[in-house]
């Protein structure tokens, strides 16, 4: 191929700069023959470890209806791809309407597209169409957003887009009129935020319409069942990592990015967009509405550059929601609060200090717990019992050292959140 082209191997990769290219040679294995390789993957497989869940983040440790399995392994569904000719995808199209009716549905938004890579990248999005339905440049974030999500914003905005940040105080983002002005696109928050804690998402959105940006929430999907839907907020735009709707964790993904908007926004919303139709002779039909993407119009007008969707991530979302039904998701995000809630109370109970719920209880799922021998220390001690006991937030901001994320979910025992309290505290 080489010779072909006429270049050696060095100019193929001279686009890449000198101190990211790899300096020392990679040592593949001699080649193995089909029943070797799979020998020395069963070898592999022998050292994984099912752990007893209590790190969230964005992904979270629920049960999965065992039918989900069944039909996402259909050759159909698992093995199609981005339907180009989209009247022979029936199947597929028509999952994607359902799909986005449910998210509607649940979210109380007007419109909900199918879908978008995840959590990150849905409010990445929601940002820059912001940016582009404003035609302003100034974007404010709160603190309280997942750490990695802030990243994937900063590297889509990075030299191009001033970035104003909302700082926390006692763990819930506190509103800065200064900041929030005439030249702001859009204001972003997360609730519940990374620490799980409940803001007071309807001051941002009226600070927001003051000056005329647009309000973006990211939100937990669980979480809906029981709390107000970004529809009664009214925000613009809303979005989530929909990994919980029956999705596997999978070691960090694939994962769905969820992404919905008021309908007099949809030109500018990124992703796909099927609708329902009927054809001449008066039979159901279902069609690509929208998808305004640089794969099929001119990359200059394009609303994004994400160039495929999560389908069979989006279908099982929408199975998962089928399946539990209206109760079946109060009973998950009920059990997933009053779990948290017994948790937090028997760590206060040990002398374990909850630096931001003091004397408060709004948080769903997650709370963080101060451990004072180190959080490190508390998370080597829960692996040696098979626990992950949480998230060390010290990675992520120096103030937040010593400090543990814990999440709970529905599929916690009370045995097991005794025993995590009983780790963490013979571990100092």
């Amino acid at each position: 191929m080489l010779e072909v082209i006429g270049k050696g191997i060095q100019e193929l990769f001279s686009a890449i700069p000198e101190d990211l290219q790899l300096k020392t040679p990679l040592n593949f294995p001699s080649p193995l023959s089909e029943l070797e390789v799979k020998r020395e993957v069963q070898k592999l497989e022998k050292n994984n470890r099912e752990l007893i869940h209590f790190a969230g983040g964005g992904i979270y440790d629920h049960y999965i209806p065992s039918v989900l399995k069944h039909i996402t392994g259909r050759p159909e569904f698992y093995t199609a791809y981005t339907p180009y000719q989209p009247e022979v995808s029936q199947g597929t199209l028509q999952a994607m309407f359902e799909y986005q009716s449910m998210i509607s549905d649940l979210t109380g938004m007007e419109v909900a597209n199918a879908s978008i890579y995840d959590g990150a990248t849905a409010l990445s999005e929601a940002v820059c169409m912001a940016i582009a339905v404003k035609k302003r440049k100034k974007v404010v974030l709160s603190e309280g957003i997942n750490p990695h999500y802030l990243r994937v914003i900063k590297t889509y905005l990075r030299g191009s887009y001033p970035i104003e940040m909302i700082p926390l105080k006692g763990g819930f983002s506190e509103i800065d009129t200064k900041k929030i002005d005439k030249e702001t696109a859009c204001v972003v928050i997360q609730h519940p935020n990374y620490l799980g804690n409940l803001e007071e998402v309807s001051s941002f959105v009226e600070k927001a319409k003051s000056v005329g940006a647009l309000s973006i929430l990211s939100f937990d999907p669980i979480s809906l069942a029981i709390l107000k839907t970004p529809g009664e907020f009214d925000v613009d735009i809303a979005t989530a990592e929909g990994q919980s709707l029956g999705i596997p964790m999978s070691l960090g993904g694939a994962h769905l990015g969820i992404f919905t908007t008021k309908r007099k926004f949809i030109r500018k919303m990124p992703g796909r967009l099927a609708g329902q139709t009927v054809d001449n002779e008066g039979r159901v039909g279902y069609v690509m509405v929208l998808q305004t993407r640089e794969q099929h119009i001119r990359r200059e007008r394009a609303t994004s550059n994400i160039c495929t969707n999560q389908q069979l991530c989006a279908l099982s979302a929408a199975l998962y929601l089928s399946v539990m039904g209206c109760e079946g998701l109060k009973e998950v995000a009920n059990q997933t609060t009053q779990k948290a809630h017994y948790l937090a109370k028997q760590l206060k109970n040990a002398n374990f200090k909850l630096p931001y719920n003091k004397n408060n209880k709004r948080f769903f799922r997650e709370f963080v717990v101060r451990i004072p021998y180190g959080a490190k220390r508390a998370i080597d001690s829960g692996l040696k019992k098979g626990y992950l006991v949480g998230i060390d937030l010290g990675k992520f901001k120096k103030e937040w050292e010593n400090n543990l994320l814990i999440s709970v979910t529905e599929k916690r025992t009370k045995a097991e959140i005794d025993n995590l309290v009983e780790i963490l505290s013979k571990a100092g």
